[in-house]
């Protein structure tokens, strides 16, 4: 049979991967040993339920006939307990105790105004507080103050659409607390704010309890110290962030905590957003940002691979989007964010967003959980680390899949759908994605080449438009099984590194096109990378030995023009054919 398969032929400019054994340098080789291993995120902020919860906060019981009873007659209140001031419809709590409410207020609010070392535990059983122009209920003093919602109850707290002030404080929030805050019980609670927030505390915000079903037009929940949930179940529907912390004068606080809980959230900002570090433990998460990545604003890939297709090549068509224009002036849009660490080590997660679906401006790590992704923009952003250590991952949509200056994937099942890259080694912010110069970078966003990507285990599959794998500086394959199926045009690659690309562990398998290829650099088993001229989707490739024993039978989803392979089957300075569709070759890996 004729042979008309052809060794991948690289540009001298970049790194062969055919002739591994000449090419690789006895100082490539200890480079690529030394940076076989990304820097470990910092995970030192991780928590358990015992540091985030008091037993007080699990706590729902109380004594009925030790209790102060208060019954909300819609525009009077009844209560005959000297614990408590009764002013027309604002009934304020004095002391420390437990007071069980029932009944509606027309217009009217509850205030706590205790010792500033009171605990007060309020109970709703049947509640429906309405306030025209402030809060339904106003945490002023005490040391902690918990809300049980009662067995099977219905409350309810609103606003009609106005703040106004009644003391120092801006209180613009259904609920507002100046103090600690823990919602607990097995009842149901509706919190409805049309010109501000749904709950705020300016201290630490706990949930073990409940169901939350909260609408506003700013953060559907809000807490300057400490959001910490566990147990409980919201549907939030925001017109800003849906759950919130920020803290501006202590980066140590502003953190999210959550152990377990259900969580429907709808939101035109963030999804749940931390000034400092998020951790999420397990919990049910089906997040829509910005309505979607449909609602997402990006280069297009339909012009790469033509003159000034890609807008990171030079003479590039100009890029972005328009979510990351300026950071300062547009609103963020991501499904869960933090400025700090980002620990997830289970969960069951839907997320759709306008932009990052998972994002830190430092590192995430990912110990488990099963996550369903579509993204209009990176599925995975940290400007440092991500690491993924195991998961079910399966981006179904997404600019870039994986981006993080030092990108680790020790295990894991993770599906890629990328317009751009498919995993991404670029440091900096959000812009590292934007067409252009990238800041600190080269023309072709090389970020000074300080990045990683290192797998040592997992199965990955990528479909990218863009770069399959893109190192801004190195690419290391210790184990686990790699596919990349794409790009189909011309400036982009199977592989794109700028230092070196090494395997000594696992399987690599790349189809694509073939402007500008490059393969491994140097390996520790054999690699085979040819050139095969333009097949389309479907075309079965088979690799088999001498003996024929088949290393390969695979059909890329794809069209492609070249094709990579390295695994332990293929040895060193022995012989193998390689057959695409109806063509076959001999090949002999040096």
């Amino acid at each position: 049979m004729k042979k008309f398969l052809s060794l991948l032929i690289i540009p001298a400019l970049l790194f062969s991967g055919c002739d591994t054994a000449k090419k690789g340098s006895e100082s490539e080789n200890t480079s690529a040993g030394t940076e076989a291993s990304s820097p470990a995120p910092d995970v030192s902020f991780a928590h358990t339920d015992e540091d985030m919860f008091t037993d007080r906060d699990g706590n729902t019981d109380y004594e009925g006939n030790e209790s102060v009873y208060v019954l909300l007659n819609g525009d009077s209140i009844q209560c005959s307990s000297p614990s408590v001031k009764i002013d027309g419809t604002t009934v304020t709590v004095l002391k420390e105790g437990t007071y069980v409410f029932s009944g509606a207020l027309d217009d009217g609010m509850i205030i706590v105004n205790t010792a500033e070392t009171a605990k007060p535990q309020l109970v709703f059983n049947g509640v429906n507080i309405n306030s025209s122009s402030s809060a339904a209920l106003y945490v002023l003093e005490a040391d902690k103050v918990f809300i049980t919602l009662a067995e099977n109850s219905e409350n309810t707290l609103s606003n009609d659409g106005e703040f106004i002030a009644i003391d120092e404080n801006n209180i613009d929030a259904v609920v507002f607390s100046k103090q600690d805050i823990t919602f607990n019980g097995n009842g149901n609670l509706t919190v409805t704010s049309p010109a501000g927030h749904g709950i705020v505390s300016k201290d630490d915000l706990v949930f073990t309890g409940g169901i939350y079903n909260i609408t506003s037009a700013s953060h559907g929940i809000d807490a300057n110290d400490s959001i910490r949930v566990s147990d409980s179940s919201f549907t939030v529907d925001s017109g800003k962030d849906g759950i919130h912390a920020e803290n501006n004068d202590d980066t140590t606080l502003g953190f999210v905590y959550i152990s377990s809980g259900s969580f429907d959230i709808e939101s035109e900002g963030d999804g749940i957003s931390a000034s400092s570090n998020m951790q999420i433990v397990s919990g049910n998460f089906n997040i829509l940002t910005g309505g979607g990545s449909v609602n997402a604003s990006r280069p297009s890939s339909d012009g790469w691979g033509e003159p000034g297709g890609r807008p990171d090549r030079p003479g590039g068509r100009p890029g972005g989007r328009s979510a990351e224009t300026s950071s300062e002036e547009s609103t963020s849009i991501k499904g869960l964010k933090s400025a700090g660490g980002m620990l997830i080590e289970g969960g069951t997660f839907k997320l759709n967003t306008a932009d990052d679906s998972v994002h830190s401006n430092l590192s995430v790590t990912v110990n488990g959980g099963t996550f369903d992704i579509s993204a209009g923009d990176d599925a995975f952003h940290a400007d440092e680390a991500l690491t993924v250590n195991t998961g079910t991952i399966n981006i179904t949509d997404s600019y870039e899949g994986l981006e993080a200056l030092n990108v680790t994937v020790n295990g894991g099942d993770i599906n890629v759908v990328a317009s751009d890259d498919g995993i991404n080694a670029a440091g900096g912010t959000d812009s590292s994605g934007m067409g252009g110069v990238r800041p600190g970078g080269d023309m072709f966003g090389g970020a000074n080449s300080k990045g990683s990507i290192v797998i040592s285990g997992g199965n990955i599959y990528i479909n990218a438009s863009g770069d399959g794998i893109d190192a801004n500086g190195t690419l290391t394959i210790t184990g686990g099984h790699v596919t990349v199926c794409g790009p189909t045009k011309g400036d982009t690659a199977v592989l794109d590194y700028d230092k070196t690309a090494t395997i000594s562990g696992g399987t690599f398998i790349g189809t694509g096109s073939s402007m500008m290829a490059q393969t491994i650099s140097s390996s520790n088993q054999g690699v085979i990378a040819l050139s095969v001229g333009n097949q389309s989707a479907g075309t079965k490739i088979t690799v088999t030995d001498t003996d024929g024993n088949v290393i390969l039978s695979y059909e890329p989803k794809l069209s492609f023009a070249i094709f990579i392979i390295s695994t332990p089957d293929i040895v060193k300075g022995k012989k193998y054919s390689v057959t695409v569709g109806s063509q076959t070759g001999e090949f002999k890996e040096n």
